[in-house]
């Protein structure tokens, strides 16, 4: 699934078009390469997210097929760092 999808039905990102915007600007990547928002998503990698004041890391459990609640999308990843 593209990641763009995976961080919005995870809660990680308000949008697809924000999702976008980052991987224009270098700032998502997935096992340590930058990646466009089209870039596919699979159990078990690691991506990484840099905001302006942090950066995040996460481990994908299990990719969604569709959109999670708030409460149930931390059963997907876990944050590493």
């Amino acid at each position: 699934m593209r990641i763009d999808l995976v961080l919005k039905y995870l809660c990680i990102a308000k949008s697809r078009s924000f999702v976008k915007t980052m991987c224009d600007r270098g700032a998502v990547e997935i096992g340590g390469k930058a990646v466009k928002s089209s870039a596919a998503v699979r159990d078990g990698d690691r991506i990484t997210l840099r905001y302006p004041t942090k950066t995040v890391t996460i481990e994908i459990v299990t990719v969604p097929t569709k959109p999670q609640s708030k409460a149930k999308a931390p059963d997907f990843y876990r944050e590493i760092g």
